[in-house]
């Protein structure tokens, strides 16, 4: 759909306000943004003859496919009409495509099957609330997989061999108390996993399909974040790990699997080892990732490092491999150049061409997207938080992102917590930049990527130095000149929710106001409602949150909790939530809009009675981030593209505060 670059509603301006610069640019639609991309998640046939990707169908993501000698030549293959198809796959034997797919957001993943052939299309897994795992996979036994299912069970997953071809599922382990397992490539299970009573993991050999008594790996808990296995080579001679035992940022190490000696492959002191490129043949490493502000690949294999330099030195921005053939002769590359949309290319290293295989959201070819600029905080304890910035157009002439006087600001706190933002394009900075919005993510302390120390110093901290580093930031962009105290917003969702209903109860003063998504406002009841396949790892939130089965670890838990502060809440607060998020429950939302409700303080609360955790259908998407920009607006200033009648295709249902 073409797009008009159009002006905006924008809210009244308070006496002796100035026109922010962003006025004067045209505004993206939302729609340009939140909507379906025209092609994502491009891939290869193993054996190089076909090209795949998802597109819209009658205005569902579904998977297409065209021979890569003739991509135009394309058809639809699968027949979602309501809900979205968010990732799929190339088995080794390339006679099929497979997907999984869950039922209005309950994460109860299956596993389907698309024959090239006759274009059939079944369930291989169909079982009613099961949620599949794929264990091992092979490069030399293509046509079979092992996944985990916990339909017995829901809270551990059996491990079965699955024939792809004939759906044939063959027990291999009834498991009843281990929370992962791992197989190499003859898809013989090698390893299998659980936490031990302090928190950490324990890494158990297995032979002949039974598990040995003894650990020959153990983590401790301040480990158990930042070290796990990484794969054997295809051979079963070698094991990975990425590492952070005995140091701070965890390290590639290769372990021999007959003498147990490891040694060091790859290090970096500020960030930990992230992705890697694996040889399609013997498994071995060729390239690792390290992501500190921004990613950078590293080669160990001299012939990849001259394919990644070749990349490098013609793509602007960020990149990476989504695909790759067997023969690893053709590369699916996605390129981000962050201010204009994500290009995907297929690159042939023999030939060194690139040809462009889709513009993902071409509408915003010409946009006014803005630049993000990484950008390091100090906390009030002195640890350094990597974030980002992205700056309302107009406001930073020099382009140094520090604006020309301050505007109205948007802390935007990620999920997990153990997670982390990064650098790239990314849709709600776009967003809300464009509508005269300074945007600042902060990996605060207990984010990933950045060492266990890092992580380990948000150990219980939910509500105390976790918030604390976000209130340092808000204060670092006062600072800065770059927000204006009295008009600083916080969003976030998952974690970041939570911490948006922290940040208007425990610090009421700070925000003028914020947006929750599927936050949860009560860590005790969160934590009791966790899913059953979560309940293997429960130790790892009892050690990093609080254990509600102790005094003490129930007390910080309700001191961390927003529900118990509802009625210290002064500022405008909109809640969007799933009706069938299986993370956090839609408990947690009606709580505190019931609290505030009792307390008599005004409340927005949105629920989506067919999304989970976040928005899968992008009619959602678009409807929540026009009622969160007008809501905006209204708090802070900015403008917004008209509502329309955005809501009707959604299936928002305005709760409360529908006035």
């Amino acid at each position: 759909m073409a797009h008009t670059w159009r002006t905006a509603h924008r809210a009244p301006r308070q006496k002796g306000e100035t026109m922010p610069a962003a006025d004067t640019y045209p505004i993206i639609p939302r729609e340009a943004l939140f909507g379906n991309p025209t092609r994502a998640q491009g891939m290869i046939s193993p054996d190089g003859k076909w090209l795949s990707w998802l597109a819209p169908d009658e205005g569902v993501l579904n998977i297409w496919l065209a021979p890569a000698s003739d991509p135009g030549n394309a058809r639809v293959m699968t027949k979602a009409d309501a809900r979205p198809i968010r990732q799929h796959f190339w088995p080794g034997d390339a006679k099929s495509l497979l997907y999984v797919q869950d039922k209005d957001g309950d994460e109860n993943f299956l596993l389907y099957r698309i024959d090239l052939e006759t274009g059939e299309e079944r369930a291989l897994t169909p079982f009613e609330n099961t949620r599949v795992q794929i264990v091992g996979a092979s490069e030399t036994i293509k046509d079979q997989i092992l996944v985990g299912l916990n339909n017995r069970d829901p809270q551990f997953h059996d491990v079965y061999r699955l024939d792809l071809n004939t759906g044939e599922l063959t027990l291999v382990y009834e498991n009843d108390s281990y929370a992962g397992f791992m197989a190499d490539d003859t898809l013989t299970l090698r390893m299998a996993m659980r936490q031990n009573e302090a928190g950490g993991t324990d890494y158990f050999r297995m032979t002949g399909g039974e598990v040995e008594d003894e650990p020959f790996e153990t983590t401790a808990m301040e480990d158990s974040l930042t070290t796990s296995p990484a794969g054997y080579t295809t051979d079963g001679s070698i094991l990975y790990w990425v590492d952070s035992r005995g140091r701070d940022t965890a390290a590639l190490y290769a372990q021999d699997t007959a003498t147990g000696e490891r040694t060091l492959i790859a290090e970096n002191d500020r960030a930990d080892i992230g992705g890697t490129i694996r040889d399609q043949k013997t498994g071995e490493v060729l390239a690792y990732s390290v992501e500190y502000l921004t990613t950078q690949w590293r080669a160990i294999d001299p012939a990849i490092g001259e394919a990644l330099d070749w990349l490098d030195e013609r793509l602007e921005g960020d990149f990476g491999i989504s695909s790759r053939t067997d023969d690893d002769r053709t590369w699916i590359v996605w390129n981000d150049p962050l201010t204009a949309p994500v290009r995907t290319w297929i690159f042939d290293r023999d030939a060194q061409t690139l040809e462009e295989f889709y513009v993902s959201r071409p509408e915003l070819e010409g946009a006014p997207l803005q630049a993000m600029h990484p950008v390091e905080i100090v906390s009030r304890d002195g640890l350094t938080l990597p974030s980002y910035l992205t700056l309302p157009p107009g406001s930073d002439e020099t382009g140094e992102g520090r604006p020309e006087a301050p505007v109205p600001t948007v802390l935007l706190v990620h999920g997990g917590p153990w997670a982390r933002d990064s650098y790239g394009f990314n849709a709600i900075h776009q967003m809300l930049a464009n509508r005269g919005y300074a945007v600042l993510s902060v990996n605060f302390r207990g984010s990933t990527g950045f060492g266990k120390d890092f992580i380990n110093a948000g150990n219980r901290q939910w509500g105390l130095k976790m918030h604390d580093d976000l209130i340092d930031a808000v204060e670092w962009a006062i600072g800065k000149g770059i927000a204006a105290r009295d008009k600083v917003a916080i969003m976030g969702g998952s974690y970041g929710g939570y911490a948006t209903l922290a940040g208007l109860t425990f610090t009421p003063d700070v925000f003028a106001c914020g947006v929750d998504i599927v936050g949860p406002s009560n860590l005790e009841t969160l934590l009791s409602t966790i899913p059953p396949y979560w309940t293997p790892m429960v130790k790892i939130f009892h050690e990093r949150m609080g254990n509600p089965d102790t005094e003490e670890g129930l007390a910080l838990l309700r001191a961390a909790s927003p529900l118990y502060k509802a009625d210290r809440i002064t500022r405008p607060l909109l809640i969007a939530q799933g009706a069938n998020d299986p993370r956090v429950k839609q408990a947690e939302s009606d709580q505190i809009v019931g609290a505030m409700k009792e307390a008599g303080i005004p409340v927005t609360y949105v629920l989506y009675p067919d999304e989970g955790h976040g928005f899968a259908r992008p009619e959602n998407s678009i409807a929540f981030f026009a009622l969160a920009e007008h809501f905006l607006a209204e708090c802070l200033g900015g403008r917004a593209e008209p509502l329309g009648d955005v809501l009707a295709p959604s299936t928002a249902e305005i709760a409360e505060g529908e006035e």
